[in-house]
């Protein structure tokens, strides 16, 4: 319902440049204190650090600055900011072709699969026989375990509105507040898992540097890739810089109109059908199709060769920065009386999510990853734990010199998996399907899944080796 005070177009935009300014102004403080004290370095998002001083600053926060238009109006930003997420993400990426696809990134997707179910499984093992006899939560919060630890803040964010439509208002603030512990715990339990690895001798690409002057056996570096065609450097005139800008950010918006035509389709088509689909459909937010856009006006430019039009550091960079702000405005906007009454079922979903996690890579990422197994499990880890940077950046630690193939691996399965999970249409009709069958039948297709996929998984090493 419109508050009285945006029934004024006038204050509306008062009060709407206001809260976009007071963003950046948090945003430009948390990366200014993330550089001075090289949080970068510990996995530490600086846009976390920002939307802590804005949760301080908040009506709740300890220094009750932000008045509370602006916090209503940030609280609206997560689902735009992460539709442009899933828009950029990949644009400026070159699509595989189909012809053998599969077999080098099938274990991979299969260790996903199994990271992703087996938190939905944990979750509602730990709902069904802790949390709900002792405490009488509501069986959704069995969701927030895959919502929150492999979605991140963005997805929790925008699946606010679909909790709360089936009686689980709180469901938005307990997945912001479980995102930011898988944040920190991907950081700082990823990084003694990777000096575990190294002291273990797990990792197949540590030390050994390679030689001054010698060309990497492994491949391109990072440099090497930031020369690539892949990898356009943008324009240096400030003009062309312009132009590059305007065309990328339209192609962007072209990917989201796209998104929002493929759901007006999908609800189009489920008034027709009813029942089910139209369950699903009517939950479903805008995200993981804009996800499909981008990668429809990829291969659109692909097959007419103007590619080239599209800047990898620009798409990287529009995605940073609205990932960025998309963290601040939801840390910001926390509730937290919510968290002080909750803290107990929060603690016991974060160890159930951070053991099972730490399970599946230490005990069954050996057995069917195949060349590089630890390289390609700690940027799982950090995926499936924080977020893909997080990721990243333990296999940064893992690999300095890039010289295993676990990124390209990684990145071929975001591309097959993101649509479904994350965020996706699995993360979508999970709350659906615990409200419609209830959480034992959920729970237990979970488990079906999980073995299904592991043992998959080991069929397929075994016949590997």
């Amino acid at each position: 319902m419109a508050t009285a005070w945006l029934q004024e177009p006038a204050r509306a935009l008062a009060w709407l440049l206001l809260a976009m300014a007071a963003l950046a102004v948090l945003l430009g403080l948390g990366r200014a204190i993330g550089q001075r004290l090289q949080l970068k370095l510990v996995g530490i998002p600086e846009a976390l650090v920002a939307g802590l001083i804005g949760l301080a600053l908040a009506p709740s926060g300890p220094l009750p600055l932000l008045p509370e238009p602006v916090m209503q109006l940030w609280a609206d930003l997560p689902l735009a900011l992460l539709t442009l997420v899933f828009a950029t993400l990949l644009l400026a990426k070159p699509l595989p072709k189909l012809a053998g696809l599969w077999q080098p990134v099938s274990a991979q997707v299969l260790l996903s699969l199994t990271l992703a179910f087996g938190q939905f499984l944990v979750a509602g093992l730990a709902v069904l026989f802790l949390l709900q006899p002792w405490l009488g939560v509501s069986p959704l919060m069995a969701c927030l375990i895959e919502v929150a630890f492999e979605g991140g803040h963005g997805s929790a964010a925008a699946m606010g509105p679909s909790y709360a439509s089936l009686g689980f208002p709180t469901g938005a603030a307990l997945g912001l507040a479980l995102s930011t512990v898988g944040l920190l715990t991907s950081t700082l339990v990823g990084g003694v898992l990777v000096v575990v690895g190294r002291s273990r001798g797990w990792t197949s690409s540590w030390p050994a540097p390679a030689p001054q002057g010698a060309p990497d056996a492994a491949g391109p570096g990072p440099s090497d890739q930031a020369r690539s065609p892949q990898h356009p450097v943008p324009p240096q005139g400030p003009l062309q810089q312009l132009a590059a800008w305007a065309v990328n950010l339209a192609l962007a918006g072209v990917a989201v109109l796209v998104g929002v035509g493929l759901l007006a389709l999908l609800r189009g088509l489920a008034e027709r059908t009813g029942g089910g689909f139209a369950l699903v459909i009517d939950a479903l937010p805008v995200f993981p199709l804009a996800l499909v856009g981008s990668i429809l006006v990829r291969l659109v430019l692909e097959r007419l060769h103007l590619d080239g039009w599209v800047s990898a550091p620009i798409q990287g960079q529009t995605g940073t920065l609205s990932a960025d702000l998309l963290i601040t405005a939801a840390t910001a906007g926390l509730d937290l009386a919510l968290l002080r009454q909750d803290w107990l079922p929060l603690s016991v979903l974060s160890l159930a999510g951070l053991l099972w996690n730490l399970a599946v890579i230490l005990l069954l990422a050996p057995r069917i990853l195949p060349k590089d197994w630890f390289e390609r499990a700690v940027i799982e880890f950090g995926q499936a734990t924080g977020v893909a940077a997080s990721g990243l950046l333990l296999l940064r630690m893992a690999d300095p010199d890039d010289r295993s193939e676990a990124l390209q691996a990684f990145s071929i399965k975001q591309l097959l998996l993101q649509p479904l999970l994350a965020g996706g249409v699995i993360t979508v009709v999970a709350p659906l399907a615990i409200s419609g069958w209830g959480l034992p039948a959920w729970t237990a297709l979970c488990f079906g899944l999980v073995v299904v996929w592991a043992s998959l998984g080991l069929v397929l090493a075994s016949r590997r080796a």
